[in-house]
């Protein structure tokens, strides 16, 4: 089996990549999409002789053609995305054109390839954006509506997706991922809150800076996740969308109580008005059963579990 990753010195990436390895009963030829400059990502150390890596810009047909050419992928993840929801509101023309032109070239290149592999695309919750209570839990039914240029984009390609399978019947199974925990990306809420509590802690930081604490948010184990991709390339229908996500909601203040509650700090806070998005997604409770009934996949990871593995690979990854 040859699989595809792009993005893959990035957080969800590289832990698909550690996950293909680890599983003795997965055996796959591994190629990783990765620009020059990320090969020397410290994600993916401790990987590199059991992974290809392909240097491709995803924006560049041409690169997108030769990596597809050279990797002839069975599988694809499609991780690669400019995901930080703040700074799509700083810098939208960056982030809606990486987004949108990566996943159209990579789609439209299979097409003119001539290539079929199964392609996981890593859509987001952030897609369903404004919701009412009375929505939840959201079922892949709900409608759209996107509340930062970051989610429309992701919109954008879980819509391309679908026509390509539509048109051209290139298998695509759209993922839509709520929220999950893990220390590799830095600008998440919990990641970031973990790190700073480790700055605190090794005395390179005095507060604890944060955003809305308000917002309810389901949270999902990054194991849990990443298993959950495999999954769903081994047992979902292609042009069919699955939200993927955990069981439990919390208060993101909840979280950030628990956080501090695993540090022997004394951990002071203050509200960042930097850090306050101009529109923000306040509720994301998913409804997983589509998903659970595909492919028999439930969490094994409980939020105590996650916040505990997140403090203590925060605390590895910081020297």
């Amino acid at each position: 089996m040859r699989v595809l990753i792009t993005g893959a010195s990035g957080a969800a990436g590289s832990y698909m990549i550690d996950y293909l390895i680890n599983h003795y009963e997965i055996e796959a030829e591994i190629f990783a999409l990765s620009r020059s400059h990320s090969n020397t990502d410290k994600n993916l150390d401790g990987t590199r002789e059991k992974v290809i890596f392909v240097n491709c810009d995803l924006t560049d047909m041409s690169s997108v053609t030769r990596a597809l050419e050279t990797s002839r992928p069975d599988i694809v993840f499609h991780f690669a995305s400019h995901a930080n929801v703040l700074l799509s509101f700083n810098n939208p023309l960056s982030v809606v054109q990486n987004n949108v032109t990566s996943t159209l070239n990579l789609l439209e290149a299979l097409r003119l390839l001539g290539m079929k592999p199964k392609f996981i695309a890593a859509s987001t919750s952030e897609v369903y954006g404004k919701v009412k209570e009375s929505d939840l839990p959201l079922r892949e039914t709900q409608l759209m509506h996107p509340m930062s240029p970051y989610a429309a984009s992701k919109a954008f390609q879980d819509h391309i997706e679908l026509v390509y399978f539509e048109a051209y019947g290139i298998p695509t199974i759209r993922t839509r991922m709520f929220t999950y925990i893990h220390p590799r990306r830095k600008d998440l809420f919990a990641s970031s809150w973990a790190r700073q509590i480790v700055e605190i802690e090794r005395g390179r930081r005095v507060y604890l800076s944060h955003g809305n604490l308000e917002s309810v948010r389901t949270l999902l184990d990054v194991r849990d996740a990443i298993h959950a991709y495999w999954l769903a390339a081994l047992h979902c229908e292609p042009g069919e969308a699955y939200n993927i996500g955990g069981t439990e909601s919390y208060k993101v203040g909840a979280v950030l109580e628990k956080l501090i509650g695993l540090s022997d700090f004394k951990i002071n806070t203050f509200q960042d008005p930097s850090l306050m998005r101009p529109s923000d997604v306040t509720l994301q409770v998913p409804d997983c059963t589509k998903f659970q009934a595909a492919t028999g996949w439930s969490p094994k990871y409980d939020i105590n579990d996650s916040l505990e593995f997140l403090m203590s690979e925060t605390r590895n990854l910081i020297p």
